[in-house]
């Protein structure tokens, strides 16, 4: 039953290419994606699934109900495209202005409709239930914790184990990567403003310049990483962006400075915020100045701040099990225990919290391409012929 999944998933490939890039040419930010929801309850027409929309976000759910007693098993894909241009030159390039696919949401989405055509042909051998959780909003706006709050697993029986793909484009294309515990970081970001006293800049001492506070404050942060956080539970803490004044002769009364923390524990992510707003404070205080401090750590809503994200855990028998699947469809070369996690972030860490679960990665490397370029880039392309396995992969931990 398991074995030949990869040969009914490759029979599969051809509508499942021509639905990703579909999407992939209409790409759609943020948790309103009604073109992509329409595409998406188009394809699940007819295979005798219980369909329902979301009304926080366009989130489409499709239940599945296999023909004998067993687990509820929910499998995600995530639905939204990046804020950002598309300069792949392909055929099915984006026609949208300013929007990419190129985090491979529009291949999560199309494996997982093919998963669902797969099974819904094959409900004879399907165990319990299938839940089909397709997701917005996975970009910095928290789709599925607002689809946990809609009810998501509690809607539809007890949800017993879930799994979800992400495609990796740097990765060999067709083999499957995880491990169990942590496998990518928490994700917080923050902004510190440094407010002094405006003057004219040939006069710095009747002003107070929050500029070279601002400046002093990064490198107080970076050794603040340093010597504060335990070097075997490690943190980035990265300042993105640093903006401030008007023009070449005038000192300004603010300053302000941006970045992005990820983490690999709850304890650790919290200390880094606890020293952050510390440091801030009091090198500001230490000249003249005041330092106000927002973060998506502190869960207030703030203008221009995405929503954070927790560390993203495997349990650890949900990710032995995911390998063991994975050889049965990749064979033992093809299925690799990751020995690190990865610093990205997903907000997928919302149902693993809730849910014993895991996440796999699928390398989709393109063939004969040297340097691939890496997920989030504008020129980002994979090999589609890899979604046959993710097809498979979805199919068999639902089976299985």
């Amino acid at each position: 039953m398991i074995t030949d999944l990869l040969a009914a998933a490759q029979e599969l490939l051809g509508p499942v290419i021509d639905l990703r890039r579909r999407i992939h040419a209409q790409p759609e930010v943020g948790l309103q994606l009604p073109v992509t929801q329409g595409t998406i309850l188009e394809a699940l027409a007819g295979l005798g699934l219980e369909v329902s929309t979301g009304t926080a976000t366009t989130s489409v759910v499709g239940v599945l109900e296999g023909s004998r007693p067993g687990p509820t098993t929910l499998l995600r894909g995530d639905m939204d495209a990046l804020p950002m241009p598309e300069d792949t030159g392909l055929d099915f390039s984006s026609t949208v202005d300013g929007a990419m696919h190129a985090c491979g949401h529009d291949a999560h989405v199309a494996m997982l409709v093919g998963a669902a055509w797969l099974l819904a042909g094959r409900r004879h051998d399907v165990p319990g239930r299938v839940v089909f959780m397709f997701q917005p909003g996975e970009e910095g706006h928290g789709g599925a914790s607002l689809m946990l709050e809609e009810g998501l697993l509690d809607r539809h029986g007890h949800v017993d184990r879930a799994f979800a793909i992400h495609v990796h484009p740097v990765w060999p294309s067709g083999r499957v990567y995880t491990r169990g515990g942590p496998l990518m970081a928490s994700s917080d970001d923050f902004r510190v403003t440094v407010r002094g006293s405006g003057g004219h800049a040939s006069m710095p001492n009747d002003a107070v310049d929050p500029v070279p506070v601002a400046c002093e404050l990064v490198t107080s942060l970076q050794a603040m990483v340093t010597r504060r956080v335990p070097i075997f539970d490690p943190t980035v803490l990265t300042v993105s962006r640093i903006s401030a004044g008007t023009t070449f002769n005038v000192i300004p009364e603010v300053a302000v400075i941006e970045g992005t923390v990820r983490a690999l524990s709850a304890p650790t992510r919290s200390l880094v915020f606890e020293n952050l707003g510390r440091v801030a404070q009091h090198v500001a205080e230490a000249h003249l100045c005041q330092a106000e401090v927002e973060t998506t750590f502190d869960d207030k809503p703030h203008d221009d701040l995405p929503v954070g994200y927790p560390v993203t855990v495997n349990n650890a028998s949900a990710a032995e099990r995911t390998l063991d699947v994975a050889r049965t469809i990749v064979g033992d070369g093809g299925a690799i225990r990751m020995p690190n996690p990865l610093m990205g972030a997903e907000d997928w860490s919302y149902v693993l919290q809730r849910v014993p679960g895991s996440m796999a990665f699928l390398g989709v490397a393109p063939p004969g391409v040297e340097r691939p370029a890496p997920n989030h880039s504008n020129r980002m392309v994979i090999d589609e012929r890899a979604m046959a396995v993710g097809i498979a992969l979805h199919s068999a931990m639902a089976l299985s």
